[in-house]
């Protein structure tokens, strides 16, 4: 059976990390404990007039493979969907707040054309390399995509903050923009349309999930 998470309250903040490795030192000297390096390939759903986007909402489904490095060993594989909505009184908030649910599934193949059937159809592709850490009552993500590396950190806010200052930041440094944004502001600096934001400029490694 799918494995289905409730809905939840999410509240996270994103940190651009200017080295990879000095974090991962840090987060060791933490105790945070590794669970694994993969690589993400998502793709977001919306309809053709981007009603979701417009609304604040989200449908993604993700695929995630192993992607050992000589810093961390390789995650497990899964398939994710997962939909997020806004959360009431977060809109001044420092911290990034949604709603979230999420269900794993056996296999992508045959939800493309599920969601197509209902109206969405793809709209922005991205992918990243994750290395996923725990801490008590903290999940942390760290995220080497085409335009940085970011950690996320998700729990309660005092519990961010305090692993934030650990690790050399402050509230200052909080980021609460989406992949997308991060992405879109990258285009407009270089002066280019934004697309989808890969690694690889090839297509033939996504069409499978994607078509």
């Amino acid at each position: 059976m799918p494995a289905r998470r409730p809905t939840v309250r999410e509240t996270e903040i994103k940190l651009r990390v200017p080295d990879l490795a000095a974090l991962i030192r840090k987060l060791g000297r933490l105790r945070a404990r590794c669970h694994g390096r993969v690589l993400e390939r998502n793709v977001l759903y919306d309809t053709p007039d981007s009603d979701l986007r417009s609304r604040g909402r989200l449908l993604r489904v993700r695929l995630e493979t192993p992607a050992p490095s000589t810093l961390t060993p390789g995650g497990l594989p899964r398939v994710v969907i997962t939909s997020k909505s806004p959360a009431r009184d977060s809109g001044r908030s420092r911290y990034k707040e949604k709603l979230e649910r999420e269900l794993v599934v056996r296999s992508a193949r045959g939800w493309p054309a599920k969601l197509r059937s209902l109206g969405f159809r793809p709209e922005f592709l991205y992918e990243k390399l994750r290395t996923t850490f725990r801490l008590p009552g903290l999940h942390l993500d760290l995220d080497e995509t085409p335009v940085g590396v970011f950690l996320e950190i998700e729990g309660r806010p005092e519990a961010i903050d305090r692993v934030a200052r650990a690790i050399g930041f402050s509230p200052r440094d909080y980021i609460r923009a989406t992949y997308w944004d991060l992405y879109a502001a990258e285009c407009r600096r270089r002066g280019r349309i934004p697309r989808n934001m890969l690694f690889s400029r090839e297509k033939s490694a996504n069409q499978s999930l994607f078509a």
